[in-house]
């Protein structure tokens, strides 16, 4: 094995790098027309879109699918091999065939090609030139040409496949956009991720209820308070009339600055040391405005109300935690 200095690693990886860039900056000034008679096809696709490579084309090939599916673009990867042994019954006249193949000549595609074009299902290709099987046997050729790969041998796929990537997140987002797919659409086909949890999950669906919510009457004690604090344990009660409108809140905090400030807190009525007009939020809100409207107001809990102002829910900051809304 050759010994390679700290450098020499770093300056390699970084011309990799640069060399790749280079390669997609020059996809994009060469875009035109084929670009967009490709994205035209994809949305008026009526099935599904089918995206078909084998060996690192089928990779890259893969991750475009799964691209284009969790972006409003219904798409699954179907290997080109596999295809030829029966998995080419999944194509229907209804889908559109993205095909990928740098070289335009790869057996695997070339094979199941004409199967696809007789069903009556729209092919793209994405290859490396214009003049190639592949790209003669298109609706609509891709052209992704690299000047060349960012292997020093000029060999493994590098550039070139990086560039198919770039040009399938390209067509992805166009029909994105075309589509009007917004973060909501993103969350529903993300629900286990981050943006799922902020987009898809709201107040009422973890807010505490029932018994499980601290509450007293105006006409309570403080003493009352506490013990319903000490009951529901999340650090405070909501206080409420006789109609259940919230008239206020009061929190462990605020128990700890009354006994210091008046020692026997047996007598004190509640109403005469709440926090009135507390801040408070819809059940509809989402999780993740109830964890900013906390995080700006430095509190822990918060009381939800609806348009009446009555009190329907309580909400601690361990709940969005454990929800990991935060």
């Amino acid at each position: 094995m050759n010994v390679v200095s700290e450098e020499g690693i770093l300056n390699l990886g970084r011309q990799v790098l640069i060399e790749e860039a280079d390669e997609v900056r020059a996809l994009a000034d060469r875009l035109g027309e084929p670009f967009v008679k490709a994205v035209k096809l994809l949305l008026s696709c009526k099935g599904r879109v089918v995206v078909s490579g084998i060996g690192k084309s089928g990779h890259i090939a893969r991750k475009i699918a799964a691209t284009l599916a969790s972006t409003g673009t219904p798409a699954f990867f179907v290997h080109a091999a596999e295809a030829a042994h029966g998995d080419l019954g999944m194509i229907t006249k209804e889908d559109v065939v993205i095909a990928i193949s740098y070289s335009g000549t790869s057996s695997e595609l070339l094979a199941i090609i004409p199967t696809v074009i007789r069903e009556g299902a729209p092919v793209i290709s994405i290859t490396g030139s214009d003049d190639n099987t592949l790209a003669r046997e298109a609706n609509v050729n891709l052209n992704i040409h690299v000047a060349r790969e960012a292997c020093p041998l000029n060999l493994a796929p590098t550039s070139s496949t990086t560039a198919t990537l770039a040009m399938g997140d390209a067509l992805a987002i166009a029909c994105l956009d075309a589509k009007g797919f917004g973060p909501e659409d993103f969350a529903r086909s993300h629900p286990g991720g981050a943006l799922g949890r902020r987009l898809l999950i709201h107040v009422s669906d973890l807010m505490r209820q029932g018994d499980q919510m601290p509450v007293v009457l105006e006409n309570a004690s403080v003493m009352d308070a506490v013990k319903e604090i000490t009951k529901k344990r999340i650090g405070m009660t909501a206080i409420v009339d006789s109609d259940n409108k919230v008239k206020g809140i009061f929190t462990e905090g605020d128990l700890r600055r009354l006994i210091e400030k008046v020692g026997d807190i047996r007598s004190v009525p509640i109403a005469e040391v709440m926090t009135a007009n507390p801040t408070t939020v819809a059940p509809s809100a989402l999780a993740a405005e109830a964890a900013k409207i906390l995080t700006s107001t430095l509190r822990n809990q918060l009381l939800v109300v609806d348009e009446a102002d009555h009190l329907i829910g309580a909400l601690h900051v361990h709940d969005l935690m454990t929800a990991k809304v935060i």
